[in-house]
């Protein structure tokens, strides 16, 4: 495993990040596809012997219980030193008023649950998982500043959303001396560069770490177009992604299939290494239910593509609209 610097930050982290989405008690939150405890330890215990230092889960993953399998798990099979944790604040954790958002009251309140859940006293890393149109920005970053300061996270960080938003927090974070984020985690694979016009050029003149979510695309990279997985018949967030360029996407997974034939490797570790290769990136947040998925991701992390390959793999891309905010 490698290790980076997140940003401009003193923070190292692994270059592959374990995103935790996929482990959760099936009967809770709308993923039934989810992991029960018993089937997630396994994966997180080999994320650690593997080297990966670094575990990205939030709030409102199967209803609070991600965090409450990831934070058992971390403290059975590592040390609090020993690894890197975050999670994110904004969806609705509960029904009625101050049940979701990035008011003050929301934040103080949500980053206490999280912290219960996972059985820890601080995070590394307290993200707002989306932008609340509802919430003064300056009430918001004050409000993440006060979680520093509080000791209750190390630094913040924020996902999903346009640049001019993204601008407009750090500019309010200076103006009013508070804690400034220091990563921007947004989508970003082989079907979705759109990111790649304001936000990763933003991120790297600005010294902000990046991690990607969903580098693989939802798996659509990693198997044949009209295969399918259990997630994906059943996942509607998924279902709503990837629908715009299906011609330009299927020959960009057609791309993926040639490279990772030619090299004797999983399609996999070609999209992960490409995401991983590209000048703003830090590290990808890889979703796992298999021992494999685990296993190619760090694999990737040692598969240097050529230029040739690089190109090969983008050239077929088609613009489209932003999606996944």
């Amino acid at each position: 495993m490698k290790y980076v610097r997140l940003g401009n930050s003193g923070l190292e982290i692994s270059a592959i990040t374990l995103g935790c989405m996929s482990f959760g008690e099936p009967d809770r939150g709308n993923h039934a596809w989810t992991l029960t405890e018993d089937d997630s330890r396994p994966l997180i215990r080999q994320a650690l012997e593997a080297g990966v230092t670094t575990f990205d889960t939030a709030n409102v993953y199967s209803d609070g219980s991600s965090e409450e399998i990831l934070g058992r798990a971390l403290r059975d099979f590592s040390s609090r030193d020993d690894y890197v944790l975050a999670t994110k604040v904004h969806g609705r954790m509960r029904p009625g008023p101050n049940g979701a958002g990035l008011s003050r009251r929301a934040i103080l309140a949500e980053i206490d649950h999280s912290l219960a859940r996972l059985g820890a006293d601080h995070v590394d890393l307290y993200q707002i998982h989306r932008w609340d149109p509802l919430t003064p920005i300056a009430e918001t970053m004050e409000a993440l500043h006060d979680v520093v300061k509080a000791g209750k996270a190390r630094y913040i960080g924020a996902s999903s959303m346009f640049a001019w938003q993204f601008a407009t927090a750090q500019h309010t974070a200076d103006l009013g001396g508070f804690t400034r984020f220091v990563s921007m985690q947004d989508q970003y694979n082989l079907l979705s560069r759109e990111e790649e016009r304001e936000m990763l050029p933003y991120c790297l003149d600005q010294g902000v770490g990046v991690l990607p979510w969903s580098p693989l695309a939802r798996g659509r990279l990693t198997r044949d177009w009209d295969d399918s997985t259990a997630r994906s018949d059943t996942d509607l967030f998924f279902q709503s992604l990837y629908q715009q360029q299906e011609a330009g996407d299927r020959r960009i997974v057609d791309a993926v299939a040639g490279v990772a034939a030619e090299r004797g490797v999983s399609r996999a570790q070609v999209a992960l290494a490409w995401v991983r290769q590209q000048p703003a990136v830090t590290s990808p947040i890889v979703g796992a239910t298999k021992a494999s998925h685990l296993s190619d991701a760090v694999a990737a992390v040692d598969l240097d593509l050529s230029d040739d390959e690089l190109s090969t793999l983008a050239a077929p891309y088609l613009p489209r609209n932003p999606e996944g905010f």
